[in-house]
């Protein structure tokens, strides 16, 4: 069963999410009030998934999701998921800087919820869709800058950069490996090699990399 930490500093928001999760079957280990508390119960707690608020006192859940995802074993696997009433495009791209799988707003069905929290226990990035398409849409239209290629990116083969640039873009396993004509287990060993290459996480962090390597 999905393990959750529910982070949110209105008790009212902390009660309604529970009640959604624990309705769906989802396991609600516990709940904190802002940044530092959820830090503190990841570490006692080792939840699944931590639905972070961005907009905390104490300490704000950008850098509460950065500390959170560089613990070392044993709580490597908490997927942090920010939920929050803000679409900012700059809190888009901080949360999953500091290693967010995803970001999801508050106005979200709870259909919707239930299924990014099951998602983002599996390391899949989830995008409110709005935010996504407004995010595209801003790529497309403002001018090219400078990339700024990872760490490690020179290490990459033509064919890993060509299969990064399709994470970039939001592709699947399935659909890179008909989009390349390769079979699936060629694409894990490609997205292997690529997250520990550029020493990423998960395919959130190879959305961001391939952002920076100009590659989407």
């Amino acid at each position: 069963m999905t393990r959750v930490l529910i982070v949110d500093d209105q008790d009212l928001v902390r009660q309604g999410l529970r009640l959604i999760l624990e309705l769906a079957g989802l396991e609600v280990v516990g709940e904190a009030r802002d940044g530092a508390e959820a830090v503190h119960a990841v570490a006692e707690l080792a939840p699944d998934v931590v639905l972070m608020d961005l907009r905390m006192p104490v300490m704000d859940g950008i850098e509460a999701t950065r500390l959170i995802t560089a613990q070392p074993s044993p709580h490597p696997s908490a997927r942090v998921l920010a939920l929050t009433t803000f679409d900012v495009d700059e809190h888009v791209v901080d949360a999953l800087r500091a290693g967010a799988v995803g970001y999801l707003l508050k106005d979200a069905t709870a259909d919707a919820l239930v299924d990014a929290v099951r998602r983002a226990a599996v390391g899949e990035p989830v995008v409110a869709p709005a935010v996504l398409a407004r995010l595209m849409a801003n790529c497309v239209a403002r001018p090219p800058v400078a990339a700024t290629l990872p760490p490690g990116f020179a290490e990459l083969s033509d064919r890993e950069r060509e299969v990064l640039a399709m994470i970039g873009a939001g592709r699947s396993n399935s659909e890179i490996a008909a989009a390349l004509v390769i079979s699936m287990a060629t694409v894990k060993t490609h997205v292997r090699h690529i997250f520990a290459k550029l020493d990423l996480r998960d395919r959130a962090q190879a959305v961001v990399a391939a952002r920076d390597a100009g590659l989407s």
